[in-house]
């Protein structure tokens, strides 16, 4: 062993090391923070992701961004949480944003955390209660083996904020639209008016229309959280057709930002398939279903993704959230009618890593380049 390296035989002049469990949830990666980082400021982990967001942003720019990342990696940071209920917290981060909740990382974040031990595994049912930036999330977690062979969340309330909206997309002309938020906010439209059935084979042009999409809906559909006004705007869109499979409802795909050149001007915005049937977008879809009537309380949603992956979604309980006051005067927070919604998913392990930054390094914190990131 060279003069310079530690105990580990990593050499000393790397300095720290973050150490990471990759994952995947129905085919979307999910790489899960468990060491390396210090714990950070904040009373809650929204205070925590808006402190990251001011001051540490390098590390979310490095993880999911080339060489460490890709356009559609994920990164979660565990951190302790301060809520007496919950056994840890942890922040989303994405490529463009942090999100409040994301349903495929839930899912990865308790996988690591039981199959590594960090947390105590209970067979058959290990039940844990994590806290997203977006709030609690209450987990049963299904086990065997030391496998967890599936995941159940309870989600954060959905609800839909807007039914058969009508934006104006440049090149597509007007397009009928659903919004909602199932933990991030969702701009939804019908996939077969235009022209797909949502395989593999179409996700370029999948890409292409709906961020054209999600840019026109970001512009002409402002919305607000009633309860928490960071999180404001479309930053989602969703394309919605029949099943492939007759055993499932519904098959969607979901676009996930990849970059935002000038936030100033949506039309500079790109973006890359979440590979699951992605679990936030499933809560805002079945929101505008209950919404609609078309899906009752109780009611198992099976939500097949791009892959033929399925979770499977249920509504548990009707809600509101905001307050009346704001109701009353017209405000874009007003009290809205909501639903509990719970999601059901598998997520499996894929390697174990130990990141890096080389002092001479060029690239600390990663980059993009255009041939597919834009």
């Amino acid at each position: 062993m060279k003069a310079d390296a530690g105990r580990t035989g990593y050499p000393l002049r790397l300095g720290p090391r973050i150490e990471a469990v990759d994952l995947h949830a129905a085919g979307e990666p999910g790489r899960v923070v468990v060491g390396g980082v210090d714990d950070v400021p904040g009373d809650t982990m929204f205070d925590k992701m808006t402190w990251l967001q001011a001051n540490r942003d390098d590390l979310r720019l490095r993880m999911v961004r080339e060489p460490r990342g890709y356009p559609a990696a994920n990164c979660n940071l565990v951190l302790r949480s301060n809520h007496p209920e919950a056994q840890a917290g942890y922040v989303i981060m994405e490529q463009v944003e942090y999100p409040g909740m994301s349903g495929t990382n839930t899912i990865c974040v308790v996988t690591a955390l039981l199959e590594t031990g960090r947390i105590p595994m209970t067979e058959p049912v290990t039940e844990v209660v994590l806290e997203a930036p977006a709030g609690l999330i209450r987990i049963r977690a299904e086990c065997r083996d030391g496998k967890v062979t599936g995941v159940t969340f309870r989600n954060v309330p959905a609800f839909a904020t807007h039914l058969d909206a009508s934006v104006e997309v440049p090149q597509l002309g007007k397009v009928n639209v659903d919004v909602a938020y199932g933990g991030m906010f969702y701009v939804i439209a019908d996939a077969e008016p235009l022209g797909f059935r949502l395989t593999p084979d179409e996700g370029a042009d999948i890409v292409r229309v709906t961020e054209m999409i999600k840019a026109a809906a970001w512009e002409q559909l402002p919305v607000v959280h009633p309860e928490q006004p960071g999180f404001a705007g479309i930053t989602i869109g969703q394309l919605s057709g029949p099943p492939h499979d007759p055993a499932n409802h519904r098959r969607n795909v979901v676009t996930v930002s990849t970059g935002r050149l000038d936030w100033s001007r949506p039309s500079t915005w790109t973006g890359a398939i979440d590979r699951s049937p992605c679990g936030t977008g499933t809560c805002a879809k079945m929101a505008t279903l209950h919404a609609r009537g078309r899906l009752g309380i109780g009611e198992d949603f099976r939500h097949e993704g791009i892959l033929g992956t399925v979770f499977t979604g249920r509504l548990v309980e009707e809600t509101t959230v905001g307050s009346a006051v704001g109701s009353a005067v017209g405000s874009a927070a007003a009290q809205r009618s909501a639903v509990v919604p719970t999601i059901t998913g598998t997520a499996w392990i894929t390697g174990f890593a130990s990141y890096v930054v080389d002092p001479d390094d060029p690239f600390p914190d990663g980059f993009t380049v255009g041939d597919i990131w834009a």
